[in-house]
C-alpha cells in the first residue's frame, strides 16, 4: 500500500530565507514556488538519487505543534558525520545524537534554523538499492 515518500513538507516563518538555506545546503535552486512573483508561500526542491520533494510552507499554513517532536524523516547521507557537521556550521542544532542501530545503520538529527528536525542517516539497504539502479 505504501510505495515510498513523495513529498515531505517543512515550515518556516521566513520561506524565502529557509529557501536559501536549503539551496546551500542541497547545492541546488528551489525548482518550484509559488507564487512566481513576489514573496514566496511555497517552494520546493527535488532531492536525492529518487528525486523527492522537499517542500517548504510558510508557517501561517501549520497545523498542529512545530516543537520538533514526532517522526523524523531521516534523509540518507554517505558521510554522516561530515554531513553533521557541515549542518551544523551553517546554523542548524543539534536534535539526537550519533546513534547505531546495527551495522551499516546510523542515524543523527538535527533542528533547522526554522524549527523542523532534519534526520540524517547512513543506510547500507539504501545505497544497494540506488547502487541496483543505477
Amino acid at each position: 500500500m505504501l510505495r515510498g515518500m513523495t513529498t515531505i513538507t517543512y515550515y518556516a516563518d521566513d520561506v524565502a530565507a529557509a529557501r536559501d538555506w536549503y539551496a546551500e545546503v542541497l547545492g541546488i535552486e528551489a525548482y518550484f514556488v509559488r507564487p512566481e512573483e513576489g514573496t514566496p508561500a511555497y517552494v520546493e526542491f527535488r532531492v536525492g538519487d529518487f528525486l523527492h520533494e522537499l517542500g517548504i510552507l510558510d508557517a501561517a499554513y501549520a497545523t498542529g505543534d512545530r516543537t520538533g517532536g514526532g517522526p523524523i524523516t531521516y534523509w540518507a547521507v554517505d558521510d554522516l558525520g561530515a554531513s553533521l557537521e557541515r549542518l551544523l556550521a551553517l546554523g542548524a542544532t543539534p536534535h539526537r545524537e550519533l546513534v547505531e542501530h546495527g551495522p551499516g545503520y546510523v542515524t543523527a538529527s538535527v533542528l533547522d534554523p526554522f524549527g523542523n528536525v532534519l534526520g540524517l542517516m547512513y543506510n547500507e539497504h539504501y545505497l544497494r538499492i540506488a547502487e541496483a539502479k543505477a
